[in-house]
């Protein structure tokens, strides 16, 4: 061995003053920081300890110093404790020991370094390891410093060893522990003044990562999880170095002189930085669980292996994975949504959304190497967006909590930005409100997951939600946000494919998010000039209902101060007023009765000739401009004399053959003389695979009406054995009696959570009241089906008022 070799293994004595000045200088003197501080810093405490050890144990065998816990990984901060272990043999040396570790401990305590230590031999190590889950995670990072290596070596191979055999009982209590802690102390991401180690999200949760990584049951996904760990230890260096106190939380006053010290614009730039770090932590503890769930359950039998429609892909267990579809190119395996086998992401640019939208309306989360795949593969959505990217976004907007861990799976990709450019200005933007509870980006999503329970109050549900969503997008622009977020949403909008009246509507309620609840709280509501200030900007009936329940979403995502019964009811007040002032002016034009189609004409004929049903199917057209996205569905015609029970019937078959109606419109025809016939225009699109012929449809729609194909029976056995999934707590059906919207029928507004069969209850319910349907207007707008049907008696005429409102309750009632 050569001079410079002994000079490096052999220890080097530091006396105590020397310890301390040196220590001063690294902190206060030497260039050297982040990183590079921490290694210079825990290498420049070992050699002081070793030379401690090295005086105080001279000829005493069997004893080892250990550095465990954050010391032991080399992670020292300015003011962090040191964690260590007096570890001996349990030899006849042993009663020696006490006066060692005096020896050691009193000189760290007279530098006036915290410290966290222990004398124990390796037995007693093991015993209190396995009764202490908090003393065997900082085993498992045990670091030899001075004695005997030998016994550290044995240690740490003990102390793995027995945490990897003992994994399935000891990870389920850490993740125990890791709830327990994000339950006291919150989420770091969303924090205005967090905890930097034990906040969820924290350098805690990343000790816990490492530890699962320690029992191979599962790894996190590493991808910029170093840099979060790094950037939350930078900011906990400097936070002990502006304080002078072994402290983690980052409290409000030193946040400046933080920023200033890391060389960061300002605070909020800081705190989106922190927020950053602990979002990367948290979405990688997340998935890291879910993973130990997985494979503790495999190994435990209780994953079902059924593979009832012949997928692919298999299990830890041996047999294959039951695969169970959820939408074109997305199925279900073992609790995530994953891609299908013949799923093409780089040929099918919406397949982002329609995944995220599957998954958040089943309650599913999506496997991460699934977006990492979609944000890898699929190109850029074209401007404007197909109809169906538009209607996926607002289906995913609309399943409530459940959106909420697929929207953070997609933002952890990018994939988020991508399809909102500007959300990356107010991604992990701070808001320095007490009353706010979240970040702005996440506060949108949650306005968005308030909105969702909110849209049986409205007729344009996909409005409400796409406006939750943006609301406050302008917070990432100097000025007032609500001007500039009426541009940008303006601009949102237009790429989003919207028309340019949902445009301005969508304009309209994010310049004045904040009308209503400004107008109840500040003026005198028994003043006509404060009911006129409110319908001069919202025009109409609809877009006050939009205003009023975004209000609503939007205070309720704010937190428990900004929503109070007091306010809800001054909101409600006003907006009523304001309604009634809107309906006074004059009611809203109805809408006008479309002239039937060519080709319904034709099948009305052919129909009223044939006295059977006639139907074609037609692609439709996609207003994308690209040739590579795939229509979105096709126009189904229907036309058949008139006779009962059509509606439920030819649904029930629509719904058996798994297609979703978009839009539906029923008219009644009388083709030159020939009798009444029923004209219905569907657009449909199938769940997956592809959109049957037309002539098993026809056949399939005879055998029903004839009564060789029970529709009902075959939907319920579907339903039965169909897979129980969680899935997203839609609010409930509310059906209405709309006043004054047609001379010749009642109308009756459904307005329900959209489900495979829906059409099909409908129907039989107003069967059952032995009500008439002449026309009907259906629409689907994300998971929100918004119908109206035009009804009449047995006498071809309205209903009386009390007869109308008995239908309506006896619809709702079978929805519910």
């Amino acid at each position: 061995m050569t001079d410079r070799q002994q000079a490096e293994t052999t220890p080097d004595p530091v006396p105590d003053g020397g310890y301390a000045a040196q220590r001063l200088h690294l902190l206060r003197e030497d260039p050297r920081t982040g990183a590079d501080r921490r290694r210079a810093l825990a290498e420049l405490t070992d050699r002081w300890l070793s030379g401690l050890f090295s005086t105080a144990a001279a000829g005493l065998g069997g004893v080892a110093l250990v550095a465990v816990g954050g010391y032991g990984r080399g992670e020292l901060s300015p003011r962090s404790d040191l964690d260590l272990l007096l570890l001996h043999d349990g030899g006849t040396k042993g009663a020696a020991v006490p006066t060692l570790a005096e020896q050691i401990w009193y000189p760290v305590w007279d530098n006036g370094i915290a410290l966290d230590h222990s004398v124990r031999d390796l037995s007693t190590a093991r015993r209190v390891a396995a009764e202490d889950l908090k003393v065997q995670l900082g085993l498992l990072d045990a670091r030899h410093l001075a004695g005997d290596p030998g016994l550290t070596t044995t240690l740490r191979s003990a102390v793995l060893a027995d945490w990897r055999s003992a994994a399935a009982r000891r990870l389920p209590e850490l993740h125990e522990l890791c709830r327990d802690r994000a339950e006291r102390h919150g989420d770091l991401s969303f924090l205005l003044e967090p905890d930097l180690k034990e906040a969820r999200g924290g350098l805690r949760d990343l000790s816990a990562l490492d530890a699962v990584a320690a029992s191979w049951i599962a790894d996190a996904p590493r991808a910029g999880l170093g840099a979060a760990g790094t950037r939350l230890r930078d900011v906990r260096d400097t936070l002990h170095l502006v304080t002078g106190r072994a402290t983690d939380r980052l409290n409000l006053q030193e946040q400046d002189q933080v920023a200033a010290e890391l060389g960061v614009l300002d605070a909020d730039i800081l705190l989106r930085q922190v927020y950053e770090a602990a979002r990367t932590i948290a979405y990688a503890s997340d998935v890291t669980w879910r993973e130990v769930d997985r494979v503790l359950r495999s190994r435990s039998g209780r994953l079902r292996r059924v593979n009832r429609l012949g997928f692919g892909g298999s299990g830890r267990g041996g047999g294959p994975l039951e695969r169970s579809p959820l939408a074109e190119g997305v199925v279900e395996q073992d609790g995530e949504a994953v891609l299908a086998t013949a799923a093409r992401p780089a040929t099918d640019p919406v397949l982002p959304l329609r995944a995220a939208a599957a998954a958040a309306q089943a309650g599913l989360t999506l496997s991460p190497s699934t977006v990492r795949r979609l944000a890898a593969e699929t190109r850029p959505l074209p401007v404007p967006w197909p109809d169906e990217a538009r209607e996926q976004l607002v289906t995913l907007l609309g399943a409530g909590e459940s959106a909420v861990p697929v929207w953070e799976a997609l933002e952890a990709e990018g994939l988020i930005a991508r399809l909102l450019p500007d959300w990356d200005r107010v991604r992990c933007r701070p808001q320095r409100n007490a009353v706010h509870r979240w970040t702005v980006d996440r506060h949108l999503v949650e306005t968005a997951v308030r909105a969702g329970a909110l849209t049986r109050r409205v007729a344009r549900p996909d409005l409400l939600l796409v406006a939750a969503l943006l609301h406050d997008i302008g917070k990432g622009w100097p000025g007032d946000h609500s001007e500039a977020g009426e541009v940008i949403t303006r601009d949102v909008a237009s790429r989003l494919g919207f028309p340019k009246q949902d445009v301005e509507t969508l304009a309209l309620l994010v310049r004045h998010h904040l009308l209503l609840v400004e107008t109840a709280t500040r003026r005198d509501l028994d003043d006509p000039a404060t009911v006129a200030a409110i319908t001069s900007v919202v025009g109409s009936t609809g877009a006050l209902e939009l205003l009023h329940a975004l209000t609503e979403a939007d205070a309720l995502a704010t937190g428990p101060a900004a929503w109070s019964s007091w306010r809800s009811t001054l909101v409600g007040d006003l907006a009523a007023r304001a309604a009634t002032a809107l309906d006074l002016a004059g009611p809203a034009p109805a809408a006008t009765a479309s002239e039937p189609s060519a080709e319904e004409e034709r099948l009305a004929v052919e129909a009223a000739r044939t006295e059977g049903p006639v139907l074609s199917l037609r692609a439709e057209a996609e207003q994308a401009h690209d040739p590579a996205v795939e229509p979105m569905g096709v126009t189904l015609t229907l036309a058949l004399p008139e006779r009962p029970a059509i509606l439920p019937t030819v649904a029930g078959v629509l719904a058996l053959h798994r297609l979703t109606v978009r839009s539906a419109v029923i008219r009644e025809l009388d083709p030159v003389g020939a009798g009444r016939v029923l004209a219905l225009t569907w657009q449909v699109s199938a769940e997956y695979g592809e959109v049957p012929e037309a002539a098993r449809l026809r056949a399939d729609i005879r055998r029903a009406l004839d009564g060789g194909l029970d529709v009902s029976r075959r939907l319920a056995e579907r339903d039965a054995s169909a897979p129980r999934r969680r899935g997203s707590a839609a609010p409930p059906p509310r059906v209405t009696v709309a006043p004054g919207g047609s001379a010749s029928a009642t109308v009756l507004e459904v307005r329900a959570h959209d489900a495979p069969g829906l059409l099909h209850r409908i129907g039989r319910a107003l069967e059952a009241t032995g009500v008439r349907v002449r026309t009907a207007r259906i629409s689907t707008l994300g998971a929100d089906a918004v119908d109206a049907f035009y009804v009449t008696g047995p006498d071809d005429l309205p209903l009386p008022p009390s007869r109308a409102t008995e239908v309506a309750r006896a619809v709702e009632r079978a929805l519910s």
